[in-house]
């Protein structure tokens, strides 16, 4: 069985007992930090499985090849990354596409994720939304990026660096035109904040703001009642 274990996104009384549990059992753990993991099996209590190897971009072919082996000899794998779901916006697709094609057994154990967690903080529509991870950092392509965007209905939710947030908040604005946004900085950890309001503010105070942690960033879709010149008039 491959198991596909979301883990904390920061706060670690979120790991839930079957993750916990999972994790306690396996043969083999993969995961992208083996020094990461090994604090959060520690603060569990779990004791070092069998195996504890790193499974990061770059090295997914070689390190997959290895984990199927060890599905095929009837081993348990467990599947984590730093914080979240492998997979979304982290290395884990390749390794359960090649198991599904064998026929191999998969397993996710549901957990935190920063996607929902910042879509449900926003206090913008959830019935709706695309999730594109990080977007490109060259100013021309990440103007496309947005312009793919700007027509559409959708919630739209993304990752971003700390240090280009305000750039990427200047860009949307540009694309997209003055519509609700919100920024949320180290969701689930002690100094989380989210921050709402309209592009055209929002670019301005993270322009020169000095950022620390992982950022998440919701845009409203393309709705007259999410546009700033729609509630001025």
């Amino acid at each position: 069985m491959l198991y596909i274990v979301a883990t904390p996104i920061g706060n670690m009384e979120d790991l839930t007992p079957r993750a916990k549990r999972v994790l306690g059992e396996a043969d083999v753990i993969a995961c992208e930090d083996t020094r990461r993991t090994r604090v959060l099996l520690t603060q569990c209590g779990i004791t070092r499985p069998s195996e504890l190897v790193s499974y990061r971009e770059g090295i997914e072919e070689r390190v997959g090849a290895r984990l199927v082996e060890a599905l095929q000899a009837g081993r348990t794998v467990a599947l984590c990354t730093d914080g979240g779901y492998p997979g979304v916006s982290d290395p884990g697709f390749r390794l359960v596409r090649e198991a599904t094609q064998l026929k191999l057994e998969v397993c996710v154990i549901p957990g935190p994720s920063a996607v929902t967690v910042a879509l449900v903080s926003s206090g913008l529509p959830t019935s709706s939304y695309t999730f594109k991870g990080y977007p490109p950092r060259r100013p021309g392509v990440l103007r496309r990026f947005f312009e793919e965007e700007r027509e559409l209905p959708h919630t739209l939710v993304i990752f971003e660096s700390p240090h280009r947030t305000g750039a990427t908040l200047q860009a949307a604005l540009e694309v997209l035109g003055d519509r609700e946004a919100a920024v949320c900085v180290e969701l689930t950890k002690k100094f989380e904040r989210v921050a709402r309001g309209f592009l055209s503010d929002l670019a301005r105070d993270f322009a020169t703001q000095r950022i620390r942690g992982e950022v998440t960033i919701v845009f409203a879709g393309n709705h007259p009642k999410f546009r700033r010149e729609q509630i001025l008039a």
